[in-house]
């Protein structure tokens, strides 16, 4: 929840403003100032105090204990100008927090903390449990010192600066990937990557006390850290026992269940009868560990009662296989304000991007330093999906960038053949050119409509050529893309010719080049006066149905409303 303070009149209406777009994350604290902040600071993850950084500072002040538990906190000044980043910058989310509220109020985000000020990911932002000497560490990451990079369990991470990766050398400070439990020595943090299962398995009524003693002797004598615990696993029919329940809940994890014909199908070195008959499966806690593949590092052990009476619970500890992530992401037709804000933490996620060359120049700039950057010429489509899966195989976090959507015409397609079940693989959607192209013509995307290449390059013409003349028979609005290039001249005007066969000349034609980007140009005109020499390869033509109407000046094609059709 996030808390929100304000003094004045215009601070209570840019407050307001936050409320409307966080109508189930915001609270509002009235009364007298002071009371409201320790109320918002004890009751919320996060705060925006409208109000001037010095009255924040005295107020909050007393009421800080440790960063890792303070709630993040923003200040926007009276005027609206700047949403500060004032406590909690990584750990409360307080220069996230800043970032968004100064997008909906057109505020300058304020960010100081220094990873963040000069592009370096601040290690305990990501994603993973940190320990050790953070401060140290961060420093000598910011300072360009060497610092030595130990992955004990390798993980995708990020681009680190290229100073994070060297040699190790005496004193040099250390980043460790490692779900092993030791304690950080100097100058060394430790991140805990997500990488092991617990199988649990309890008779009805085994205490949470039981189940949460049982796992930490597991981890702790096979010298497993708790904090790199991704998940509990058990059989569906103990997803409501409270026990196991109540122990994932404490270790702050997911309980994962599954069927006990899934159990049964998974070899394990120590089945047993008695789950068998109890629930189905000869094994539950070593099985339900093991059903997603890894190591099995504890085998099923069950807990001792002090009372002597018999276990109640088994587990079993197994390290699943680290999984490299491919985001295979939609840049948008070209202008940053399209490019989404989730194309944008992609990329900052990646330690390497694959992409054409004048694609990756678009978004060069952000890119975290120390991201691997492999870019190639036109045509090279293949060999670039068959990178990106070959760097997300090694463990790599990897962008694979295309123009538009990347599902549309792009790079989605490519890769996603070359894919298997051995990664992670996440589509980021982008604004796509045809979209792109029918804003600024107006609205001819208004009903049903489609969108065919007309590059001859990949698609037999015979092939293309029967799907315009059913789109043309069927009366759908159509985008082409790829309409014409220097050595392609004639695809153009025969598929033009294919539909004049079925709309009259007077038919609306858009034709959009560029579009989004600095030199964009478009003209609204017909089927029987489109000059086919004024397009290129840079051009997107939306051609009309019968419906479509050219209304002060834009394409419109209505959807069949009944009032749309009486107005007539």
């Amino acid at each position: 929840m996030i808390g929100l303070i304000s003094a004045t009149a215009a601070g209570a209406a840019a407050r307001d403003r936050l409320v409307a777009a966080w109508p189930a994350r915001a609270r509002v604290y009235e009364g007298p100032v002071a009371d409201a902040v320790r109320r918002a600071f004890a009751e919320c993850d996060q705060m925006v105090c409208f109000l001037a950084t010095g009255a924040v500072v005295r107020l909050v002040a007393p009421l800080l204990s440790d960063k890792g538990a303070d709630p993040g906190v923003v200040c926007v000044d009276e005027a609206g100008r700047f949403a500060v980043s004032l406590v909690g910058g990584h750990a409360g989310g307080a220069n996230e927090l800043a970032r968004e509220v100064g997008g909906l109020l057109g505020a300058e985000p304020v960010v100081t903390t220094a990873t963040d000020a000069v592009g370096v990911p601040g290690l305990d932002t990501l994603g993973l449990p940190v320990e050790g000497d953070l401060a140290g560490v961060s420093r000598a990451m910011l300072d360009g010192e060497p610092v030595v990079l130990e992955r004990e369990s390798p993980w995708p991470l990020p681009a680190l600066p290229p100073n994070v990766g060297s040699p190790a050398a005496p004193g040099a400070a250390v980043v460790r990937v490692s779900d092993r439990e030791r304690e950080p020595v100097a100058r060394e943090v430790v991140l805990r990557p997500p990488t092991l299962v617990v199988g649990v398995g309890a008779s009805r009524g085994a205490s949470v006390e039981e189940v949460l003693g049982l796992v930490g002797d597991a981890l702790r004598e096979a010298g497993l850290s708790a904090s790199s615990v991704a998940e509990l696993a058990t059989v569906d029919a103990k997803s409501e026992e409270p026990g196991i329940v109540l122990a994932a809940a404490r270790l702050g994890v997911p309980l994962v269940t599954h069927s006990a014909g899934e159990l049964a199908a998974v070899t394990v070195p120590n089945p047993s009868g008695a789950p068998l008959a109890a629930v189905g499966t000869p094994s539950v806690a070593e099985a339900a560990a093991l059903i997603g593949g890894g190591e099995l590092l504890v085998p099923k052990r069950k807990s001792v009662r002090d009372d002597g009476l018999p276990a109640m619970a088994t587990c079993a500890v197994v390290r699943r296989p680290a999984r490299g992530r491919l985001a295979v992401v939609g840049l948008g037709p070209g202008a940053r304000d399209l490019l989404t804000p989730r194309a944008t933490a992609e990329l900052r996620r990646a330690a390497v991007l694959v992409g054409l060359d004048q694609y990756v120049d678009q978004i060069r700039d952000l890119l975290r330093p120390g991201t691997l950057i492999l870019e190639s010429g036109l045509g090279a489509e293949e060999e670039r999906a068959r990178t990106a899966v070959a760097e997300a195989r090694r463990g790599q976090a990897v962008a694979l960038i295309g123009s538009g959507d990347a599902g549309v015409y792009a790079m989605a397609s490519p890769a996603l053949a070359e894919a298997s079940d051995d990664i992670d693989v996440v589509g980021v959607p982008g604004v796509t050119a045809a979209l792109a192209a029918g804003a600024i013509l107006g609205a001819p995307l208004g009903h049903d409509h489609v969108s065919i290449s007309l590059s001859d390059l990949h698609t037999p013409w015979e092939v293309i050529e029967r799907r315009v003349r059913a789109a043309a028979e069927a009366d759908i609005v159509v985008t082409f893309y790829n309409p014409r290039s220097r050595g392609r001249d004639w695809q153009l005007p025969k598929a033009l010719a294919i539909l004049a066969e079925h709309r009259e000349a007077g038919t609306p034609v858009g034709v959009v080049r560029n579009a989004s980007r600095p030199d964009e140009s478009s003209r609204v005109t017909t089927l029987g006066s489109l000059d086919p020499g004024i397009v290129d390869m840079m051009t997107v033509v939306t051609v009309g149905n019968t419906a479509t109407r050219e209304i002060a000046g834009r394409m419109v094609t209505p959807r069949g409303y009944r009032w749309q059709k009486e107005a007539e």
